[in-house]
Protein backbone atom coordinates (compact mmCIF):
# COMPACT_ATOMS: atom_id res chain seq x y z
CA UNK A 1 0.00 0.00 0.00
CA UNK A 2 1.45 3.22 -0.87
CA UNK A 3 2.00 5.93 1.91
CA UNK A 4 -0.62 9.01 1.81
CA UNK A 5 1.23 12.00 0.63
CA UNK A 6 1.65 14.94 2.65
CA UNK A 7 -0.12 18.45 0.90
CA UNK A 8 3.13 20.60 2.65
CA UNK A 9 5.63 18.69 1.49
CA UNK A 10 7.89 21.15 -1.30
CA UNK A 11 8.03 20.40 -4.76
CA UNK A 12 5.38 18.08 -5.49
CA UNK A 13 4.18 17.43 -9.18
CA UNK A 14 1.31 18.10 -10.64
CA UNK A 15 -0.30 14.87 -9.07
CA UNK A 16 1.21 15.68 -5.77
CA UNK A 17 3.87 13.32 -5.59
CA UNK A 18 7.38 13.95 -4.37
CA UNK A 19 10.01 14.84 -6.52
CA UNK A 20 13.63 14.66 -6.37
CA UNK A 21 13.92 18.10 -5.35
CA UNK A 22 11.13 16.99 -2.47
CA UNK A 23 13.90 14.89 -1.51
CA UNK A 24 16.78 17.02 -1.73
CA UNK A 25 15.43 19.89 0.10
CA UNK A 26 14.33 17.70 3.11
CA UNK A 27 17.64 16.23 2.89
CA UNK A 28 19.33 19.46 2.97
CA UNK A 29 21.25 19.01 -0.50
CA UNK A 30 21.52 19.81 -3.63
CA UNK A 31 19.08 17.99 -6.15
CA UNK A 32 22.42 16.26 -8.00
CA UNK A 33 23.79 14.81 -4.86
CA UNK A 34 20.44 13.64 -4.33
CA UNK A 35 20.51 11.87 -7.77
CA UNK A 36 23.38 10.63 -6.98
CA UNK A 37 23.22 9.23 -3.96
CA UNK A 38 19.75 7.36 -5.17
CA UNK A 39 21.48 5.92 -8.22
CA UNK A 40 22.19 2.32 -7.70
CA UNK A 41 25.25 2.95 -9.73
CA UNK A 42 27.38 4.98 -6.38
CA UNK A 43 29.54 1.67 -6.25
CA UNK A 44 30.54 2.54 -9.87
CA UNK A 45 33.06 5.41 -8.50
CA UNK A 46 30.72 8.16 -7.78
CA UNK A 47 31.09 10.48 -4.89
CA UNK A 48 28.78 11.99 -3.27
CA UNK A 49 29.71 12.76 0.52
CA UNK A 50 30.07 10.75 3.60
CA UNK A 51 28.10 7.82 4.01
CA UNK A 52 25.61 9.53 6.96
CA UNK A 53 24.65 11.69 3.65
CA UNK A 54 23.64 9.42 1.65
CA UNK A 55 22.07 6.78 4.16
CA UNK A 56 20.20 10.39 4.99
CA UNK A 57 18.65 10.85 1.39
CA UNK A 58 17.74 7.37 1.13
CA UNK A 59 15.92 7.05 4.20
CA UNK A 60 13.85 10.25 3.11
CA UNK A 61 13.27 8.95 0.27
CA UNK A 62 12.02 5.60 1.18
CA UNK A 63 10.02 7.13 3.67
CA UNK A 64 8.49 9.61 0.69
CA UNK A 65 8.03 6.54 -1.17
CA UNK A 66 9.99 8.54 -3.94
CA UNK A 67 11.12 5.91 -6.89
CA UNK A 68 13.48 7.97 -9.79
CA UNK A 69 11.87 7.71 -13.08
CA UNK A 70 14.30 5.89 -15.30
CA UNK A 71 13.26 6.60 -18.44
CA UNK A 72 13.34 10.52 -17.54
CA UNK A 73 16.68 9.68 -15.47
CA UNK A 74 17.80 8.46 -19.06
CA UNK A 75 16.43 11.40 -21.55
CA UNK A 76 18.52 13.11 -19.21
CA UNK A 77 21.53 11.40 -18.74
CA UNK A 78 21.15 9.78 -22.05
CA UNK A 79 21.66 6.39 -20.72
CA UNK A 80 18.83 3.73 -20.32
CA UNK A 81 19.91 1.73 -17.44
CA UNK A 82 20.51 -1.60 -19.95
CA UNK A 83 23.59 -3.70 -20.47
CA UNK A 84 23.90 -5.99 -23.29
CA UNK A 85 25.49 -9.91 -22.88
CA UNK A 86 26.84 -11.73 -26.02
CA UNK A 87 27.57 -15.28 -24.94
CA UNK A 88 27.90 -18.49 -27.35
CA UNK A 89 25.26 -20.74 -25.88
CA UNK A 90 23.57 -19.75 -22.88
CA UNK A 91 22.55 -23.36 -22.81
CA UNK A 92 26.08 -23.93 -21.30
CA UNK A 93 26.43 -24.16 -17.61
CA UNK A 94 29.43 -22.31 -17.84
CA UNK A 95 28.28 -19.27 -19.43
CA UNK A 96 25.01 -19.72 -17.83
CA UNK A 97 26.69 -19.20 -14.56
CA UNK A 98 28.60 -16.51 -15.42
CA UNK A 99 25.84 -14.44 -16.64
CA UNK A 100 24.16 -15.18 -13.21
CA UNK A 101 26.97 -13.35 -11.94
CA UNK A 102 26.47 -10.67 -14.44
CA UNK A 103 23.17 -10.07 -13.74
CA UNK A 104 23.08 -10.05 -10.08
CA UNK A 105 25.51 -7.37 -10.01
CA UNK A 106 23.59 -5.43 -12.73
CA UNK A 107 20.35 -5.99 -10.70
CA UNK A 108 22.59 -4.59 -7.79
CA UNK A 109 23.40 -1.35 -9.53
CA UNK A 110 19.74 -0.66 -10.83
CA UNK A 111 20.70 -2.15 -14.61
CA UNK A 112 18.60 -4.92 -16.78
CA UNK A 113 20.61 -7.42 -18.67
CA UNK A 114 20.02 -8.18 -22.34
CA UNK A 115 21.61 -11.79 -23.05
CA UNK A 116 21.37 -12.98 -26.81
CA UNK A 117 23.06 -16.42 -27.84
CA UNK A 118 25.78 -15.85 -31.15
CA UNK A 119 26.88 -19.97 -31.25
CA UNK A 120 30.19 -18.53 -31.76
CA UNK A 121 29.00 -17.74 -35.55
CA UNK A 122 30.84 -14.68 -37.18
CA UNK A 123 27.29 -13.59 -39.02
CA UNK A 124 25.15 -14.26 -35.79
CA UNK A 125 27.49 -12.14 -33.47
CA UNK A 126 27.23 -9.34 -36.18
CA UNK A 127 23.78 -9.50 -36.06
CA UNK A 128 23.09 -9.71 -31.97
CA UNK A 129 25.22 -6.98 -32.10
CA UNK A 130 23.43 -4.61 -33.72
CA UNK A 131 20.80 -6.09 -32.20
CA UNK A 132 21.88 -4.67 -28.67
CA UNK A 133 23.12 -1.69 -30.16
CA UNK A 134 19.85 -1.09 -31.81
CA UNK A 135 18.58 -1.19 -28.39
CA UNK A 136 20.54 1.64 -27.08
CA UNK A 137 22.08 -0.31 -24.45
CA UNK A 138 24.73 1.56 -22.20
CA UNK A 139 27.43 -1.42 -22.06
CA UNK A 140 28.35 -4.70 -23.34
CA UNK A 141 29.82 -8.01 -21.58
CA UNK A 142 31.56 -10.19 -24.29
CA UNK A 143 31.48 -13.52 -23.50
CA UNK A 144 32.36 -14.99 -26.84
CA UNK A 145 35.61 -12.97 -27.90
CA UNK A 146 38.24 -14.11 -30.59
CA UNK A 147 41.94 -14.52 -29.53
CA UNK A 148 43.30 -12.07 -32.14
CA UNK A 149 41.08 -10.26 -35.17
CA UNK A 150 37.65 -9.77 -33.68
CA UNK A 151 35.46 -7.04 -36.05
CA UNK A 152 33.00 -6.91 -32.65
CA UNK A 153 35.58 -5.15 -30.44
CA UNK A 154 36.61 -3.35 -33.27
CA UNK A 155 32.66 -2.11 -34.21
CA UNK A 156 32.39 -1.18 -30.63
CA UNK A 157 35.17 0.70 -30.13
CA UNK A 158 34.46 2.71 -33.75
CA UNK A 159 31.49 3.56 -31.61
CA UNK A 160 32.28 4.14 -28.48
CA UNK A 161 29.98 1.75 -26.67
CA UNK A 162 32.49 0.50 -23.40
CA UNK A 163 32.59 -2.95 -23.19
CA UNK A 164 34.18 -6.13 -21.27
CA UNK A 165 35.42 -9.35 -22.11
CA UNK A 166 34.73 -12.07 -19.75
CA UNK A 167 35.91 -15.72 -19.87
CA UNK A 168 38.19 -15.59 -23.18
CA UNK A 169 40.80 -12.30 -23.49
CA UNK A 170 41.90 -10.39 -26.72
CA UNK A 171 44.91 -8.44 -27.19
CA UNK A 172 44.95 -5.43 -24.88
CA UNK A 173 40.91 -5.44 -24.28
CA UNK A 174 39.61 -5.32 -20.91
CA UNK A 175 38.90 -8.42 -19.84
CA UNK A 176 38.25 -10.65 -16.66
CA UNK A 177 39.42 -14.07 -16.92
CA UNK A 178 39.99 -17.23 -15.09
CA UNK A 179 43.95 -18.14 -14.95
CA UNK A 180 44.01 -20.64 -17.74
CA UNK A 181 47.71 -20.73 -18.53
CA UNK A 182 47.95 -21.69 -14.92
CA UNK A 183 44.83 -23.86 -15.09
CA UNK A 184 46.89 -26.09 -17.46
CA UNK A 185 49.27 -26.45 -15.59
CA UNK A 186 47.32 -27.60 -12.96
CA UNK A 187 45.73 -30.70 -14.85
CA UNK A 188 49.20 -31.74 -16.39
CA UNK A 189 50.70 -31.18 -12.52
CA UNK A 190 47.71 -33.76 -11.56
CA UNK A 191 48.15 -36.39 -14.12
CA UNK A 192 51.94 -36.51 -14.20
CA UNK A 193 51.76 -37.16 -10.31
CA UNK A 194 49.64 -39.84 -10.89
CA UNK A 195 52.50 -41.35 -12.92
CA UNK A 196 50.91 -40.41 -16.78
CA UNK A 197 53.95 -40.11 -19.17
CA UNK A 198 51.98 -40.50 -22.53
CA UNK A 199 48.25 -38.02 -22.77
CA UNK A 200 46.24 -36.83 -25.07
CA UNK A 201 44.70 -33.06 -25.11
CA UNK A 202 41.21 -32.45 -26.46
CA UNK A 203 41.87 -29.15 -26.97
CA UNK A 204 38.73 -26.90 -28.13
CA UNK A 205 38.35 -23.99 -30.41
CA UNK A 206 41.48 -22.61 -31.97
CA UNK A 207 39.86 -18.85 -31.53
CA UNK A 208 39.45 -18.99 -28.32
CA UNK A 209 42.12 -18.08 -25.50
CA UNK A 210 40.54 -20.69 -23.21
CA UNK A 211 41.41 -23.53 -25.22
CA UNK A 212 45.04 -21.91 -26.48
CA UNK A 213 46.02 -21.31 -22.74
CA UNK A 214 44.59 -23.74 -21.13
CA UNK A 215 46.39 -26.40 -24.32
CA UNK A 216 49.47 -24.10 -23.50
CA UNK A 217 49.95 -24.28 -19.46
CA UNK A 218 49.57 -28.45 -20.08
CA UNK A 219 52.05 -28.63 -22.53
CA UNK A 220 54.33 -26.57 -21.06
CA UNK A 221 54.61 -29.24 -18.13
CA UNK A 222 54.72 -31.80 -20.18
CA UNK A 223 57.44 -30.80 -21.78
CA UNK A 224 59.40 -29.67 -18.79
CA UNK A 225 59.47 -33.08 -17.63
CA UNK A 226 60.59 -34.03 -20.44
CA UNK A 227 57.93 -35.81 -22.21
CA UNK A 228 56.47 -33.68 -24.71
CA UNK A 229 52.96 -34.29 -26.30
CA UNK A 230 52.78 -36.07 -29.33
CA UNK A 231 51.29 -33.88 -32.16
CA UNK A 232 48.72 -36.59 -33.04
CA UNK A 233 47.33 -36.77 -29.30
CA UNK A 234 46.51 -33.24 -29.78
CA UNK A 235 42.93 -33.09 -31.23
CA UNK A 236 40.90 -29.74 -31.49
CA UNK A 237 37.13 -29.84 -31.02
CA UNK A 238 33.86 -28.30 -30.26
CA UNK A 239 33.16 -27.40 -26.54
CA UNK A 240 30.34 -29.45 -25.99
CA UNK A 241 29.53 -33.49 -25.83
CA UNK A 242 29.22 -34.36 -29.49
CA UNK A 243 32.84 -32.56 -30.18
CA UNK A 244 34.22 -33.76 -27.06
CA UNK A 245 32.90 -37.47 -28.18
CA UNK A 246 34.39 -36.88 -32.00
CA UNK A 247 37.58 -35.68 -30.73
CA UNK A 248 38.33 -38.58 -28.22
CA UNK A 249 37.12 -41.57 -30.82
CA UNK A 250 39.47 -40.01 -32.85
CA UNK A 251 42.49 -40.45 -30.17
CA UNK A 252 41.28 -43.98 -29.54
CA UNK A 253 41.77 -44.57 -33.48
CA UNK A 254 45.40 -42.81 -33.35
CA UNK A 255 48.45 -45.66 -34.16
CA UNK A 256 50.77 -46.38 -31.95
CA UNK A 257 51.13 -46.42 -28.17
CA UNK A 258 47.37 -45.13 -26.66
CA UNK A 259 47.53 -42.80 -23.87
CA UNK A 260 46.86 -43.02 -20.42
CA UNK A 261 45.48 -39.81 -19.72
CA UNK A 262 43.13 -37.46 -21.72
CA UNK A 263 42.73 -33.56 -21.12
CA UNK A 264 39.99 -31.99 -22.19
CA UNK A 265 39.99 -28.07 -22.12
CA UNK A 266 36.34 -28.31 -20.84
CA UNK A 267 33.67 -30.21 -19.25
CA UNK A 268 31.06 -30.96 -22.15
CA UNK A 269 33.63 -32.17 -23.86
CA UNK A 270 35.03 -34.65 -21.20
CA UNK A 271 31.51 -35.53 -20.79
CA UNK A 272 31.88 -36.91 -24.59
CA UNK A 273 34.73 -37.98 -23.91
CA UNK A 274 33.43 -40.11 -21.08
CA UNK A 275 30.83 -41.70 -23.29
CA UNK A 276 33.19 -42.58 -26.35
CA UNK A 277 35.55 -44.30 -23.45
CA UNK A 278 32.27 -46.01 -22.27
CA UNK A 279 31.24 -47.27 -25.63
CA UNK A 280 35.04 -48.56 -26.31
CA UNK A 281 34.82 -50.32 -22.85
CA UNK A 282 36.90 -48.66 -20.99
CA UNK A 283 36.52 -47.17 -17.16
CA UNK A 284 37.98 -43.89 -17.15
CA UNK A 285 39.91 -43.74 -13.60
CA UNK A 286 41.09 -47.51 -14.55
CA UNK A 287 41.68 -47.62 -17.81
CA UNK A 288 42.48 -44.30 -18.50
CA UNK A 289 42.29 -41.00 -16.99
CA UNK A 290 40.23 -37.42 -17.86
CA UNK A 291 40.30 -34.41 -16.41
CA UNK A 292 38.20 -31.54 -17.55
CA UNK A 293 38.20 -27.78 -16.67
CA UNK A 294 35.81 -25.19 -15.37
CA UNK A 295 33.94 -27.77 -13.00
CA UNK A 296 30.55 -27.43 -13.83
CA UNK A 297 27.80 -28.52 -11.10
CA UNK A 298 27.18 -31.23 -12.83
CA UNK A 299 31.13 -33.08 -12.78
CA UNK A 300 30.67 -34.48 -9.80
CA UNK A 301 27.22 -35.59 -9.68
CA UNK A 302 28.03 -38.12 -12.63
CA UNK A 303 27.86 -41.83 -12.53
CA UNK A 304 31.64 -41.14 -12.47
CA UNK A 305 32.68 -38.15 -11.04
CA UNK A 306 34.77 -36.03 -13.35
CA UNK A 307 37.95 -34.38 -11.93
CA UNK A 308 38.35 -30.82 -13.68
CA UNK A 309 40.52 -27.70 -12.87
CA UNK A 310 37.95 -25.53 -11.24
CA UNK A 311 36.89 -21.90 -12.66
CA UNK A 312 35.71 -19.05 -10.65
CA UNK A 313 32.54 -18.69 -12.99
CA UNK A 314 30.29 -16.91 -11.26
CA UNK A 315 33.00 -14.75 -9.49
CA UNK A 316 34.08 -13.78 -12.92
CA UNK A 317 30.54 -12.77 -14.35
CA UNK A 318 30.43 -10.24 -10.94
CA UNK A 319 33.64 -8.73 -11.42
CA UNK A 320 33.19 -8.49 -15.52
CA UNK A 321 29.93 -5.85 -14.53
CA UNK A 322 31.76 -4.01 -11.90
CA UNK A 323 34.50 -3.19 -13.98
CA UNK A 324 31.63 -2.34 -17.00
CA UNK A 325 30.24 -0.07 -14.79
CA UNK A 326 33.21 1.29 -13.30
CA UNK A 327 34.15 2.08 -17.02
CA UNK A 328 30.69 3.29 -17.84
CA UNK A 329 31.62 6.26 -15.10
CA UNK A 330 34.65 7.02 -17.10
CA UNK A 331 36.88 4.96 -15.13
CA UNK A 332 40.44 3.11 -16.43
CA UNK A 333 39.37 -0.12 -17.03
CA UNK A 334 42.01 -2.69 -15.68
CA UNK A 335 42.11 -6.20 -16.59
CA UNK A 336 41.31 -8.99 -14.01
CA UNK A 337 42.38 -12.35 -13.82
CA UNK A 338 41.22 -14.98 -11.43
CA UNK A 339 43.02 -17.82 -9.96
CA UNK A 340 41.68 -21.78 -10.82
CA UNK A 341 41.69 -24.79 -8.11
CA UNK A 342 41.86 -28.60 -8.93
CA UNK A 343 39.18 -30.50 -8.14
CA UNK A 344 40.18 -34.37 -8.06
CA UNK A 345 37.70 -37.06 -8.36
CA UNK A 346 37.32 -40.81 -9.42
CA UNK A 347 38.03 -39.94 -13.39
CA UNK A 348 41.49 -39.81 -12.69
CA UNK A 349 41.60 -41.27 -9.22
CA UNK A 350 40.27 -44.10 -9.49
CA UNK A 351 36.80 -46.03 -8.36
CA UNK A 352 37.12 -45.90 -4.11
CA UNK A 353 36.00 -49.48 -3.16
CA UNK A 354 34.91 -49.83 0.83
CA UNK A 355 37.45 -51.54 2.65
Amino acid sequence: MSKPVRDDLPHLDKAGRPTLATVATLAGVHPSTASRALSSSLKGGVRVGSADTVERIRRIAKELGFSRNLHAAGLRTQRTSLAGVLVPRLTDLVLATIYEGIDEEARHHGYQTFVANTNDDEAERASKTDMLLARQVDGIVLGDARIDHDEIIEQLQARRVPFVLVSRRSQHHPSVTCDDYAGGRLAAQHLLDLGHRRVAVIAGEQYASTALDRLQGFADVYREAGHPLAPELVVPSRFDVAGGRRACQQILNTSGAAPTGVFVVNDFAAIGALGTLRSAGLTAGRDIAVIGYNDISLASELPLPLSSIRSPLHDMGTEAMRLLLAGMEGAEMTSKTLKPSLAARESTLGISTPA
